[in-house]
């Protein structure tokens, strides 16, 4: 079923979505990849803010290419997401709703998505300059020195995902391989 969600995403839309629905994304996301996990991960053991506010967002995991001239960004394909599964439970248990990326996570990631009500989507593989269409605007918010990697504020219109592991932890890589096995 396709649905039309904006984000920041609420609580009743993240457990509305379920595994295989299509979904269009409008309004703001962020990017986050490996070093920005890493030092997110390292301000939380200190004990300092984030620079980003985790509350019922999502973050795409997606280093983007330079911009052409008149686009707000380049290529924007998502990045395989399990590289993320050693920060993502925490993350998930301090208000993270939403996670985009490509490929599985595992069962700890899993668990926390359960637990905290949220959903990981996923984006098609291949398709950065088709899904970099959907982004209006693109602004560095955090550690900039990491180039690509550096934490960006996304503003996204119809920004096409999939639904892959629901609030209630249906997994469609999973669902789909009984379904073409059967």
């Amino acid at each position: 079923m396709d649905k039309h969600i904006k984000a920041p995403i609420s609580n009743e839309t993240a457990l509305s979505l379920s595994a295989g629905d299509y979904v269009y994304i409008t309004g703001t996301i962020y990017t986050a990849r490996d070093a920005a996990h890493l030092r997110l991960s390292e301000a939380l053991d200190k004990n300092e803010a984030l620079p980003i506010s985790l509350e019922n967002n999502i973050i795409y995991y997606m280093g983007p290419s330079p911009a052409r001239a008149g686009r707000p960004i380049g290529s924007a394909g998502p990045t395989t997401a399990s590289r993320m599964d050693k920060y993502t439970p925490r993350l998930l248990d301090l208000g993270l709703k939403g996670m985009i990326g490509k490929g599985k996570r595992n069962e700890a990631v899993i668990d926390a998505i359960v637990r905290n009500g949220a959903v990981y989507f996923a984006a098609i593989g291949g398709a950065g300059a088709l899904l970099s269409k959907s982004i209006i605007a693109s602004e560095v918010v955090a550690y900039d020195d990491l180039g690509t990697e550096a934490i960006r504020k996304l503003e996204v219109e119809n920004f096409p995902v999939i639904v892959v592991v629901d609030a209630k932890g249906n997994n469609l890589y999973e669902t789909a391989v009984k379904e073409i096995i059967a």
